[in-house]
């Protein structure tokens, strides 16, 4: 993809994400633009860089820890945010990189965060996974656990808890991940306020009706660079 088609890409995003927050009644700078970049080139996220993106989600520890180490993209100031599933034995690649760790799905990972953190004396932002599609086995906390597993974090030094990620059941209708969004939404709600800031949810495909909901960070890859 050219370099003049992301940046239109960037901007028509953009443009859908005022009106989504015109339709609720929000101000655009209320929501995040995340872009995904994973199994993206690094000359195409510096595309997308110079067209105004500071954030970028990347879910594939090896393929981010080479881009972001490297020319170009380690001479500039960016926001890597880890979005996708994290081993624990992965921990100690992604500390002290990526400004938010997404995708927090269990206390053991939480954990070890910690434990990683500590050791190199940083304070890492996490967010809490929670599963949204009941009826398949995925990755992620059940909503009925979270007030206790929000509890035993707050607890765990060198980690800071800012909020909730959600991926809904996939979908041809980005209605159909509405519901999703107004649970995740509820439980974001229930948080306690030292942990009510970020609300991540909502991709290329149902981006909008995620703001609608409530999204204060959207992770936007295929809208943006197309398919991969």
């Amino acid at each position: 993809m050219a370099t003049n088609e992301i940046g239109r890409n960037i901007a028509e995003v953009r443009s859908r994400i005022v009106r989504a927050c015109e339709r609720s009644r929000k101000s655009p700078d209320s929501v995040k633009l995340i872009a995904v970049s994973k199994k993206v080139t690094s000359d195409r996220i510096m595309s997308a860089a110079e067209s105004g993106i500071k954030d970028f989600g990347e879910s594939y520890v090896q393929e981010a820890c080479v881009k972001i180490s490297q020319p170009p993209l380690s001479e500039i100031k960016l926001n890597w945010h880890f979005i996708g599933h994290l081993q624990r034995n992965k921990v100690r690649e992604v500390v002290g990189r990526f400004d938010t760790i997404h995708s927090v799905d269990s206390l053991a990972l939480a954990d070890e965060i910690s434990r990683r953190s500590i050791s190199q004396n940083l304070k890492t932002q996490i967010l809490l996974e929670i599963r949204l599609d009941m009826a398949v086995p995925k990755f992620g906390f059940l909503p009925d656990e979270l007030q206790e597993v929000v509890v035993k974090v707050n607890m765990m030094p060198g980690i800071t808890l800012r909020g909730l990620m959600g991926m809904p059941p996939f979908s041809d209708s980005s209605e159909d991940s509405r519901p999703h969004f107004r649970r995740l939404k509820s439980l974001f709600d229930l948080l306690p306020d030292i942990n009510r800031f970020v609300l991540s949810m909502g991709m290329s495909g149902d981006f909008e009706v995620a703001i609608e909901e409530g999204a204060t960070q959207v992770r936007v890859g295929t809208a943006i660079f197309g398919h991969r």
